[in-house]
């Protein structure tokens, strides 16, 4: 019995190597991990797992009732031999990953193929294995994902019965209890360690493929995270330096370059003394990654380095895309070409598509900038014409009743064009700047409206030095005008105040004219409002650039009454603008 146990032990190598075939195959893959297979591959699972049980059988031992012997090697029984073997491993693994219909197949083909071996366990086995197919199969529907312990019991439960049945079965009755003294505790054992080693080396493949992508997923995730801060600014010599450094820190290769359609931008790694930056593209497999967009493996001879020297033996070369055009490449070079495994290779073609992604998000947020400039643009044309149309014909009013008036007023227009000018070609400005700006436009606007208005100025000089984006207050406090003179024959008034609060600094721009509804007041902000005196486009700019600078909690917030006023307000938070 122990001889036995020893031979069938040494004969599981079998089903070691073709559980790592298995792992190979898509099919197999599937059943792993589908909740539930398709009718197509149903049929392929049952032929396979039959034939594996086919093979259980033939690689069983033929023993002889008569002379107790055993013959290393099944073959056709007499009627005095029996079987013992593993086919069972095979039905069992049928039940267990691909249900009792799976199951029940595949112990149809296993039975039916003992049945024809003769010998008098033919019925008995065969009749067996049906079963053992079918009770498998009934575990599969309790537990989809099968624990090693569970499955050594199912495999040697499945073959106790095996042995019950051939009791049941088999004539002669002390035939059949011979044999099952013999074979019985060796074929348990051995088949319900066969069936656990089975998917023990299963499990063990396919969660060191799933440790290798984690491993993949977290060094990509890494490159991404240290890399988005440097290509925001696009791909240059810099920029292209830093990444090449992040990149070769991760993988170990042993040298990371990248390129733009016609120079080498960094080199990272060994070969930096001839490979040097600036230097144009040396090798013919690097243009025509560039023309046709693809990645290749290149090896020393494709290479084609100038220096005999060179320790770089292989590469891979990723096109880096913008737009589906190619701007550059990516380039990792190994000492060998057997370095280049297809794991590496996948790797850097993602790493290649990360980048890619990257560059147009650089560019993307290249474009966003350009248009808040070019919101300002908008911003400054609106005003100029409408404010230079005004203060210039006041001017020519009072050339000949007050020429010294009219001489004082051309020179604060001068003074706010000046001003002007100079804001539009900023990005972001300082608080006093900005408010620098607002009094030169009061200055003309006081000489217009002489005793008719009054500006109050509440400023806290710690929050000049804050940032703020150009042409912010002059807008707001161009509206409080309108509003606060056009219906009113005096005592009207503007309120400009700028205070510090704990983490932010909050400006408001009070005035007591005719108001708004509180509709009105909403819609200024949301959307551009064609207007006789132009204030809602001027103000939505103005509340459009404020959020997409500091966020949605530094947009201005209006409050109005009909006849009271208005207050026009926001808050810039102080951490972002230091």
């Amino acid at each position: 019995m122990f001889e036995l146990l020893i031979t069938m032990l040494e004969r599981l190598g079998i089903i070691v190597a073709i559980a790592f075939i298995l792992t190979r195959l898509k099919f197999f893959r599937g059943m792993i991990y589908q909740d539930e297979l398709n009718r197509r591959q149903k049929l392929v699972a049952i032929v396979f797992f039959g034939f594996f049980g086919i093979i259980g059988t033939y690689t069983g031992l033929s023993l002889n009732t008569e002379s107790l012997q055993f013959n290393r090697w099944a073959s056709d029984l007499t009627s005095d031999e029996a079987l013992a073997n593993s086919r069972v491993i095979g039905v069992v693994l049928a039940g267990l990953l691909g249900g009792y219909k799976v199951g029940l197949g595949a112990g149809l083909i296993a039975g039916i193929h003992r049945f024809t071996l003769g010998g008098f366990t033919a019925f008995s086995c065969g009749f067996a294995s049906i079963i053992a197919g079918y009770i498998s199969g009934y575990f599969y529907k309790k537990n989809k994902h099968i624990k090693l312990s569970t499955a050594f019991i199912i495999a040697a439960t499945a073959e106790a019965l095996q042995m019950l049945v051939i009791l049941l079965f088999s004539q002669p009755f002390e035939k059949a209890w011979a044999l099952v003294e013999i074979i019985g505790i060796p074929m348990i054992v051995a088949n319900g360690l066969g069936c656990t080693l089975f998917l023990m080396i299963i499990k063990s493949v396919i969660n060191e493929g799933e440790r290798v992508g984690a491993v993949q997923a977290q060094k990509t995730l890494r490159i991404a995270d240290k890399t988005l801060a440097y290509l925001r600014h696009g791909l240059n010599q810099e920029t292209a330096h830093e990444v090449c450094h992040i990149i070769q820190d991760e993988i170990k290769a042993t040298a990371v370059a990248m390129t733009n359609t016609t120079k080498i931008l960094a080199h990272v790694g060994q070969g930096h003394d001839h490979h040097r930056t600036q230097m144009p593209i040396q090798t013919q497999i690097t243009l025509n990654v560039i023309n046709k967009g693809e990645i290749v493996i290149a090896n020393k001879k494709m290479i084609q380095c100038r220096s005999e020297d060179c320790p770089l033996g292989a590469a891979v070369i990723a096109p880096l895309k913008r737009r589906d055009e190619t701007i550059g490449t990516l380039k990792f070079y190994f000492r060998y070409e057997k370095e280049i495994t297809p794991v590496v290779t996948e790797l850097i073609s993602g790493l290649s598509a990360l980048l890619s992604n990257q560059l147009e998000i650089a560019e993307a947020d290249k474009a966003f900038q350009l248009a808040k400039e070019a919101e300002i643009k908008v911003l400054q044309a609106q005003i100029n014409p409408h404010f230079l149309f005004n203060t210039l014909n006041t001017i020519l009013s009072l050339v000949r009743s007050d020429p010294t008036k009219a001489r004082k007023l051309l020179v604060s227009l001068s003074h706010f064009l000046r001003q002007n000018m100079s804001v539009t070609t900023q990005n972001i400005i300082t608080l006093e700047h900005e408010l620098r700006h607002v009094k030169a436009y009061l200055e003309i606007e006081e000489t217009r409206f002489v005793d008719k208005l009054k500006v109050f100025y509440q400023i806290d000089e710690g929050t000049l030095h804050q940032r703020i984006p150009p042409l912010t207050l002059q807008p707001i406090v161009e509206n409080a005008i309108k509003h606060g003179i056009k219906e009113r024959n005096g005592n009207s008034q503007v309120i400009i105040s700028i205070q510090k609060g704990n983490n932010h600094v909050h400006v408001s721009i009070e005035d007591n004219g005719i108001g708004m509804s509180e509709e009105r007041a909403k819609e200024i902000c949301v959307t551009p409002i064609k207007s006789s005196n132009g204030n809602g486009v001027a103000l939505y700019n103005v509340n459009r650039r404020l959020m997409m600078l500091f966020g949605e909690k530094s947009g201005l917030n209006i409050k109005s009454e009909i006849n009271k006023g208005t207050e026009i307000a926001f808050t810039i938070p102080l951490s972002e603008v230091v």
